[in-house]
């Protein structure tokens, strides 16, 4: 697509991005055709921006910010300030004379940011900072009503009114205003006298007195019959069971074993295996005791439904039940039990009946509506700072978003951090800069790992126990030293400490340097594991052969016999062994007589047979390594933590020697070369020295072989080696 918009566009790191330096830039940005956005998507949360600037940008509130949305905030912030290049400053305060007060809605900004700035004692103030909109409980301190819609006992003066809110508030719950206070809202309100005169109604309903028969103790029968009448329908049904065959009288209590069980324990009258037992012994003749004789985790419960039930009705005397007096006690509170199912207006109960008639009778709802009205007047008020706290924050944190958004400009800088870096990563006698906040190390890693890039998950923790991973990019030097449960230190933005530990890696060439040494660093590893395998071996051979002389020196001194046996080639045995050595330097000679006679060869061309070797050693694996480097990319890192990375963010190999430093002494330092521990370099000499006499005495032995034409042994390849015989000298040889 065309643009009228004369685009600038900067290539760093591989890509092609946008420059956004101006205000017309701002402008036109919709007209960019979004092809050539770095990215379309980020998260809210993991990002080191205010994650309330970020919630009001993302419009619909699914914790993601897309290019719409980003547009739709900058046409936003643009059309409320006289030059759109402000918001590419990144500054805080916001200086009230940028704000275009020849709009409508520029003239409520400006009148609401010195409102904001008188109600917090700076009447003379010229700028206005994120710290200051947000403040909105001093803000608002000057007056209860605020225009959020909660009315505070302080919103009016009225006592009778103060009392009502807090009545409201005791009911039903307050709400928390803008300033911290609690009141109730009109929802609330409404709410609250419509369960008040629902509850009214009920208890003047006809016919309440007539069925309380113990007046206003009649509730508290009813509870204590209610609270029982489970277990006492089971005692009964179990005593029926009893009547008709009282050899289930045994198998319906409790036996012995589980008395013992219980008995094992550190047994209270509340615990639950006793209240599961029946409330009394089951017996044919159907009678509850209620006081004496009873299950100790329900005395509490029968001596209530006595005290409050049985006695009124039965008299004190009445210290059990049967059957017929139960079924005839809950019909006498059956039509009250009946009524109280019907209770209306539950929640306001607990005021009284003579309060909630006061509260009807009195003109508090007309003062609270009155109070709903002036606060709802000063709802647009309200709008204006919380528009001019949306404005400060573009002001100051939309820069940083838009230079990580649609372009990588933040990244790529050295002075700056992306907002996706989270800290810096100390390990290794290494620096990390590309740390990516992660949840879950093991999903993020599955789409990582196509980065190409050597990626360390660490978990940081701190003293007090909190806990997150990070995903750290190492970009240069090596990963000899980098393992699993390796240890270092974290800095996150704020520049507070994490203690750091490796969890997981993702292996993938780091540098050219290290794909260099790589052959000769395994060839190592391999000698000196077939070295320590062989030794191990040899060690457990002469162990062995030490057990076995042992043993037979001990059977020899028992028995006073020589232990005898088959006998043995070993003259044989020795030749052959001294054969097959000379077999073996023999071919070692060769080799490094050909080798050394090929280098002599090339005369003046000798640093290139090096160079050649080296090259054949190395080559393969730095090749390698190179492809990998070069298809370094950012993009799996950042789509795995919900990024829609739109460009291929690369990751050169200039590029991750910036990412990731080494320790380096500083410039003018004074180094003390010497080294008190340091190996000795005549060990060194010697080895070399050895290594070198062998090679000359293989190549002098068969020099010496092919000048005389003859050999010191010969053998048949189907021959073992302990059957080698060496054929006799001729005399006088």
């Amino acid at each position: 697509m065309s643009s009228p918009h004369v685009w600038k566009f900067f290539r760093t790191g591989g890509l092609a991005q946008v420059a956004l330096e101006t205000g017309a830039d701002l402008l036109a940005l919709s007209q960019l055709n979004q092809k050539l956005w770095v990215a379309l998507s980020c998260p809210v949360k993991r990002l080191s921006l205010d994650e309330k600037t970020l919630a009001l940008i993302d419009a619909d509130g699914d914790g993601q910010i897309r290019a719409p949305e980003l547009l739709a905030a900058v046409k936003w912030g643009t059309d409320r300030v006289k030059d759109a290049g402000i918001f590419l400053q990144g500054n805080d305060p916001l200086p009230l004379d940028a704000i275009n007060d020849a709009t409508p809605e520029g003239k409520v900004l400006v009148s609401s940011a010195r409102q904001i700035l008188i109600n917090l004692g700076k009447p003379d103030a010229t700028a206005i900072t994120v710290a200051e909109a947000a403040d909105t409980a001093r803000i608002f301190s000057a007056g209860a009503l605020n225009g959020d819609g909660v009315i505070p006992p302080d919103a009016t003066e009225d006592v009778d009114a103060q009392a009502l809110i807090k009545d409201i508030v005791q009911c039903l719950g307050g709400s928390i205003d803008r300033t911290g206070s609690t009141g109730v809202t009109e929802d609330q309100v409404n709410k609250f006298f419509a369960e008040l005169t629902a509850y009214v109604t009920w208890v003047g309903q006809s016919g309440s007195k007539d069925i309380a028969i113990l007046g206003d103790a009649t509730d508290a029968a009813c509870s204590a019959i209610k609270a029982v009448r489970g277990k006492v329908e089971d005692f009964y049904a179990l005593c029926r069971l009893a009547a008709y065959d009282e050899r289930a009288i045994a198998a319906l209590n409790q036996s012995e074993t589980e008395f013992l069980a219980l008995a094992a324990k550190d047994l209270r009258i509340t615990a639950e295996e006793v209240a599961e037992f029946p409330l009394a012994r089951i017996n044919s003749q159907r009678t509850l005791p209620l006081l004496d004789e009873v299950n100790p985790a329900w005395v509490a419960t029968l001596t209530a439904l006595h005290s409050a039930a049985v006695a009124p009705i039965f008299g004190e005397e009445k210290t059990s039940l049967t059957s017929k007096e139960w079924r005839e006690l809950n019909s006498k509170f059956a039509a009250y039990e009946t009524w109280l199912g019907g209770k209306a207006g539950s929640t306001v109960e607990k005021l009284g009946l003579a309060r909630a008639k006061e509260i009807l009778a009195g003109k508090g709802r007309d003062e609270l509506t009155a109070l709903l009205a002036k606060d709802k007047a000063l709802e647009p008020e309200f709008k204006a700072i919380s528009a001019v706290d949306r404005l400060v924050r573009y002001h100051r944190d939309l820069r940083a978003l838009l230079h990580n958004f649609v372009n990588f400009a933040d990244f790529y800088s050295i002075q700056t951090k992306a907002v996706f870096q989270a800290g810096t990563l100390y390990l290794d006698s290494r620096s990390c800069d590309l740390c990516v906040r992660v949840d879950n190390p093991a999903t993020h890693a599955t789409l990582a790992a196509m980065s190409k890039a050597y990626i360390a998950y660490v978990e940081c923790t701190r003293p007090n126990g909190v806990k997150m991973n990070v995903a750290a990019c190492f970009t240069q030097g090596d990963s000899d030293y980098i393992f699993l449960g390796r240890h270092g230190i974290f800095y996150d933005r704020k520049g507070v400490d994490w203690d750091a530990t490796i969890i997981k890696l993702i292996e993938s060439p780091i540098s050219i340097r290290q794909a260099f040494w790589s052959p000769y660093k395994k060839f190592v590893r391999f000698i000196e594991e077939q070295v320590a395998k062989r030794a191990a071996a040899a060690d457990s051979a002469a162990t062995s052969k030490l057990e076995t002389a042992a043993v037979a020196t001990v059977d020899t001194a028992a028995t006073g016999k020589t232990p005898t046996g088959k006998p043995t080639n070993k003259p044989t045995f020795e030749v052959g062994t001294v054969a097959a050595l000379g077999v073996g330097l023999g071919a070692i000679g060769t080799l490094m007589g050909g080798f050394v006679a090929g280098f002599l060869g090339l005369g003046l061309f000798m640093p290139l047979g090096i160079l050649g070797v080296v090259l054949a050693i190395s080559g393969p694996s730095m090749l390698i390594a190179w492809i990998k480097l070069r298809q370094r990319n950012l993009g799996p890192i950042l789509d795995a933590n919900g990024w829609a990375i739109n460009g291929r963010v690369k990751i050169t190999v200039p590029f991750g020697t910036a990412l990731t430093d080494k320790a380096v002494l500083p410039k003018n330092s004074i180094r003390i070369l010497g080294d008190p521990y340091a190996e000795k370099r005549s060990s060194l000499r010697f080895w070399i020295l050895f290594l070198v006499l062998v090679v000359v005495a293989a190549m002098a032995i068969r020099r010496d072989h092919n000048s005389r034409g003859r050999y010191f042994w010969q053998s048949a390849p189907a021959t073992p080696i302990e059957q080698v015989v060496v054929p006799a000298q001729p005399a006088g040889k």
